[in-house]
């Protein structure tokens, strides 16, 4: 309990010193953060405190504590913070998420041997984020001036207020001091260790951390607040412009349509030209209307025609491409001779286009 109250009397000391500092506001002074050059001041001392004190605690913390123990701390922690989660979540009235967070502690402090393992998010339970902060912006209060508090860190008028209440929610607050002075320190010291990687990305990417730890901070306080009260919209349709309802119609495979509406009789269709008819297994059909043996063929595919485009020398692959059926048809085709010289390869054709063909005459020699 002395700990809590020196806590809360340093930042009430910090606050009331940042209003006094107000006076001083200068023209370049960004607006939400009128007292930026005390935050500053504090931020350096907090940089200073963190590089030289909390970096290698947590990093001899990590050196020592194999990652599955330190991984059941973590957990343990989270399990406990889930109480400050549903007493905020009942106050905003967010029913539903109340509910999880109730059910979270049941089954974590239960089935995850209080809290070592996180069974709730497995079991499709979201872990929520909510502190009495966002508890007073939910219902319109607004942020007020940024502040950075000593020891505490980014903060708001709003948000330092906040803190003094979660203080009430907090479950190691009701221990006894010899358990939970450790506690308060053990849970400093692993959140602190999962940050190490933040704090490294934060000295590599910003050029002024102060400017760049005040935004985010603010940013995402913002849309704590607001992000839980929009719904997801459904995602525009992206279907093809030309086609009416700006979606493309889907073939009788299940695909879309993307056929040629100025080609006559449409591409794909069985009543286009030849070379532009769908084969009978679903496919456009890409034969060469110039080709002899594809012309006098009949649109329809059948074994017949495969027969005799196999026999004018298309081989295996022509009798494929002009809609062979099956692989009986494929295997008549291979087998073909490749020399069948044209009135034979014409004859063959004549039964399956139903047409009666001449037997072509050799050309006389001038």
């Amino acid at each position: 309990m002395k700990k809590n109250q020196a806590a809360l009397t340093m930042a009430a000391a910090s606050l009331a010193l940042l209003v006094t500092s107000g006076c001083a506001t200068g023209p370049e002074r960004k607006p939400g953060d009128p007292f930026e050059p005390t935050n500053r001041v504090i931020f350096q001392f907090n940089d200073k405190l963190d590089t030289y004190i909390a970096q290698p605690i947590a990093k001899g913390y990590q050196k020592v504590t194999p990652q599955p123990l330190r991984q059941a701390i973590t957990n343990f922690f989270s399990n406990l913070g889930d109480a400050d989660n549903f007493a905020n979540n009942l106050l905003q009235l967010k029913i539903t998420d109340a509910v999880q967070d109730l059910m979270r502690i049941a089954m974590n402090t239960t089935f995850g041997l209080g809290g070592l393992i996180d069974f709730a998010t497995a079991a499709g339970l979201p872990k929520h984020h909510q502190d009495f902060g966002l508890t007073m912006g939910h219902y319109g209060i607004p942020a007020g001036p940024y502040l950075v508090l000593p020891l505490f860190g980014p903060s708001s008028v709003r948000d330092g207020i906040g803190m003094g209440v979660d203080v009430k929610f907090n479950v190691i607050n009701y221990f006894e001091p010899a358990v939970r002075n450790p506690m308060y320190l053990a849970q400093f010291v692993s959140a602190r260790s999962d940050l190490l990687g933040a704090t490294d990305l934060l000295k590599q990417a910003a050029l002024d951390p102060y400017s760049f730890v005040r935004d985010a901070y603010r940013q995402q306080r913002e849309s704590l607040i607001r992000g839980s009260q929009g719904n997801n919209a459904p995602l525009p349709d992206y279907g093809e412009p030309g086609e009416s309802g700006g979606a493309a119609k889907p073939n009788d495979n299940g695909l879309p349509n993307y056929d040629d509406p100025d080609a006559p009789g449409g591409a794909g269709t069985t009543g286009g030209v030849a070379g532009s008819g769908a084969s009978t297994n679903g496919l456009p059909n890409y034969d060469d209307p110039g080709d002899v043996s594809a012309a006098g063929a009949a649109p329809a595919a059948s074994g017949a025609a495969a027969t005799a485009a196999g026999a004018a020398g298309a081989g295996a692959g022509a009798a494929a491409a002009a809609g062979t059926a099956g692989a009986e048809a494929a295997a008549v085709a291979a087998s073909a001779p490749a020399t069948a010289s044209a009135p034979v390869a014409a004859s063959a054709a004549a039964p399956a286009s139903g047409v009666t063909a001449e037997p072509a005459k050799p050309a006389s020699a001038p």
